[in-house]
């Protein structure tokens, strides 16, 4: 399965207590790494939070923000009575030592932590809305990695037909490239020396085309090739198995030019690690 590890999600529902909202980053990145944004009435049900997500995501970097905005309910707000006429006292102790230049505001002291608390809400409730609606921004998520999955597959596939084109247009000139290399070398010989150990000659021939030979480079590259068709066609995640052929397409790039005695090669050469280098780019952000 192609999924992109990029991807990002959005989903707010308003509640009679307030306003819930889930924000979902998603980039590329070796391992799964979550990290959370949550309201302290939620911090508690983080690992379950983090479970879900673990369910959903492979791998990547996840940066998970939990907005929550409580309903205005200012008719039913509480005052500890107590905590209020405790600071009240000790604002008047403060304020008679200070003098007249003291004053003692209201406001502040309700701004006081603690002094007016908003009535209790039913925190299994609400953390069971949040995860319900962390579930549906994931299901939005998914779907977003899926969309760059495909445009990823689709830009994979054309570079493979790219390197399959490259690899049959060095194929088709083996056999010119060989028969001029083999005329070039009895041309020198020719014009150095008159008497030649011709079956020697023969052998020594043989020695170099098989070892200027990419039959297996080539060969190697088209296996590789069908393998990354492979893994874009499975319906398990193929991000690492990717990554891997890719070093391995580059490998046989490499030797192919170093081979190379036909400029005709070499740029065809070149040309595929200009491909798979656009392909490990590409590779970097599936999952």
């Amino acid at each position: 399965m192609i999924r992109s590890m990029t991807g990002f999600a959005r989903r707010e529902r308003q509640h009679p207590w307030g306003l819930l909202a889930w924000e979902l980053k998603a980039v590329n990145h070796r391992f799964l790494e979550i990290g959370f944004r949550l309201p302290e009435e939620l911090r508690v049900a983080e690992a379950g939070f983090r479970q879900t997500i673990a369910g959903a995501v492979r791998r990547g970097k996840v940066d998970c923000t939990l907005h929550f905005r409580p309903a205005a309910v200012t008719s039913s707000l509480e005052v500890d009575a107590d905590l209020l006429g405790a600071l009240t006292l000790r604002a008047q102790q403060v304020a008679s030592q200070a003098g007249d230049a003291a004053r003692i505001d209201v406001m502040d002291l309700l701004r006081w932590p603690g002094v007016v608390r908003e009535p209790t809400r039913e925190s299994a409730a609400l953390i069971a809305a949040a995860q319900l609606l962390l579930e549906e921004a994931l299901v939005d998520l998914t779907r977003f990695r899926d969309s760059e999955g495909a445009r990823l597959r689709t830009a994979l596939e054309q570079r493979c037909a790219g390197l399959a084109d490259f690899a049959a247009h060095v194929t088709e000139r083996l056999p010119e490239v060989h028969a001029r290399i083999r005329a070039k070398l009895l041309e020198r010989i020719a014009s150095l020396c008159a008497d030649v150990d011709h079956e020697r000659l023969e052998q020594e021939l043989a020695v170099l085309a098989q070892r200027l030979d990419v039959d297996e480079e080539i060969d190697r590259l088209r296996s590789h090739v069908a393998e990354v068709r492979k893994a874009l066609g499975s319906e398990e995640p193929a991000g690492r198995r990717l990554d891997f052929l890719m070093q391995e397409l580059n490998r046989e790039a490499n030797t192919l030019s170093s081979k190379s005695q036909d400029i005709e090669t070499t740029r065809a050469a070149v040309d595929m690690k200009v491909l798979i280098e656009q392909m490990r780019e590409q590779v970097q952000n599936i999952e």
